[in-house]
């Protein structure tokens, strides 16, 4: 058990047997990051997160939890918190990492680079470090409406189930079309056909243009080839969206496939879990792409004297 600074230690699953130590170090608070919840003696605060030391392994939804169980017990004069796993070097390590860069508002390799100097044999996986990215991104607290993090789920679920046979209600972003489901400030999608209304415009998962052609030289036929000659090589044809609710039985138990309009049967774009190439050349995963071409954006505006309009 090591201190990381006042009131904050790390430290593995062993250091719970030494009920002298924690006694010591007057450990009041402790935060178990492990496969299995340990079995304490004593009258602690605690806190346990079912986390396997995997690259797999979801500890990114968690990261405020525990930063705030961290930080409340640190708002406590008297009070101390032990952060552990089984080793005491990867999952704890990375939670620990995660304070920091909240409280200290340090960036993660900063954050990392102090952790480390204070316990050499810190080691977070390849996995964690990925979702601090993720973390810092998101300026340190988990946004779960934000497009990165709504990637980063729906890449979890490819991962967990490769079968597809069961995919998470929460994963479906509500159908706009339904009742009751209004929010007059987001942009809508319409069909092209029909009009029905197929999405919003806070479900679109914006991406980094990809290189253009230079990505097609795969193919036999060049994308540079085929494309009009006016048109931007980095420009994007397809909205790459969160799955709606409407999309749910044509995803269940297949890989990939097209997504059609629930109402005409039009064709809107296609999906496959283990991604797709932009237009522009960027490789998208999983990806749930509708053509611009095939909906119309439909934006609300409000007018004097008038309930509600669109333009």
């Amino acid at each position: 058990m090591i201190c990381v600074r006042a009131g904050l230690y790390i430290g593995a699953a062993s250091d719970l047997k030494d009920g002298q130590e924690l006694a010591s170090a007057g450990i009041t608070h402790i935060l178990s990051v492990d496969s299995e919840e340990p079995d304490l003696q004593g009258s602690f605060q605690r806190k346990f997160v079912c986390a396997l030391d995997d690259p797999c392994t979801d500890l990114l939804s968690s990261l405020d939890a525990c930063v705030q169980f961290i930080s409340d017990a640190l708002a406590i004069g008297s009070s101390a918190v032990l952060v552990h796993c089984h080793a005491g070097c990867s999952r704890s390590a990375a939670v620990v990492t995660a304070y920091l860069m909240k409280s200290d508002k340090l960036s993660l390799m900063k954050a990392n680079t102090i952790l480390q100097e204070i316990k050499p044999d810190v080691r977070i996986n390849e996995g964690f470090l990925n979702q601090l990215e993720l973390y810092e991104s998101m300026g340190c607290e988990v946004d779960v409406t934000s497009p990165v993090y709504k990637q980063y789920r729906l890449q979890k679920v490819t991962e967990k189930y490769p079968e597809l046979q069961s995919v998470p209600k929460e994963v479906f972003a509500a159908d706009p079309s339904s009742s009751g489901q209004t929010h007059d400030s987001d942009p809508v999608y319409r069909c092209r056909k029909c009009r029905r209304t197929l999405f919003r415009c806070s479900s679109i998962m914006n991406h980094n243009a990809g290189t253009g052609p230079a990505a097609f030289t795969h193919k036999k036929i060049g994308w540079a080839q085929t494309a009009p000659a006016a048109q931007d090589q980095n420009q994007c044809t397809s909205h790459f969206i969160e799955p709606v609710q409407w999309m749910e039985q044509a995803l269940l138990g297949v890989l990939d496939g097209q997504l059609l309009c629930p109402k005409c049967n039009s064709k809107l774009g296609s999906f496959n879990w283990y991604g797709e190439q932009c237009s522009c050349g960027r490789w998208v995963t999983p990806a749930f792409q509708i053509h611009k071409n095939r909906v119309d954006e439909i934006k609300h505006i409000h007018v004097p004297g008038l309930r509600s309009g669109h333009s």
